[in-house]
């Protein structure tokens, strides 16, 4: 159980399968070598639309990185206002996706989310995405651990 004082990021997605899991477990991989406080977790607007367990995309590329599997969740989860809640920082990964469940779902969060610009494999392919969105969760990852100095 984290406590109530631990600073987190929210990682949202679609079904928090792929994008979402990823940037948790990419984060919380620099948080753990760092021995930072921070730590991040994830979930999806709509889950349905996306198969149980975690993306082999997304698996094979944290095995070939070295990152333990323990540092996402074992199965997708649906974002509730307790999780906005809770959540220091919420990232949604794909603008074009997202913000229109954000806005229906949760439209008093619209403006406390943010909105980045990660495709799905419907639109770029693993080995095109990964690595970008690994940079940019890592950029990220030391902005707000810098805020904290």
């Amino acid at each position: 159980m984290v406590s109530p004082a631990t600073p987190e990021v929210l990682f949202i997605c679609t079904g928090n399968y792929y994008r979402s899991r990823f940037s948790e477990a990419w984060f919380n991989h620099l948080a753990q070598r760092d021995g930072s406080p921070w730590r991040a977790f994830s979930r999806g607007v709509d889950i349905d639309l996306a198969p149980p367990g975690l993306s082999p995309h997304t698996h094979e590329y944290l095995k070939r990185r070295r990152v333990s599997l323990n540092l996402t969740t074992t199965e997708r989860a649906r974002l509730t206002t307790a999780d906005l809640e809770r959540a220091t920082r919420r990232i949604a990964l794909k603008e074009a996706e997202h913000r229109a469940y954000i806005q229906r779902d949760f439209p008093a969060w619209e403006d406390r989310v943010e909105f980045w610009h990660f495709h799905d494999l419907d639109v770029a392919t693993a080995a095109e995405m990964l690595p970008t969105l690994e940079q940019h969760v890592t950029e990220f990852y030391h902005a707000v651990t810098k805020e904290e100095r």
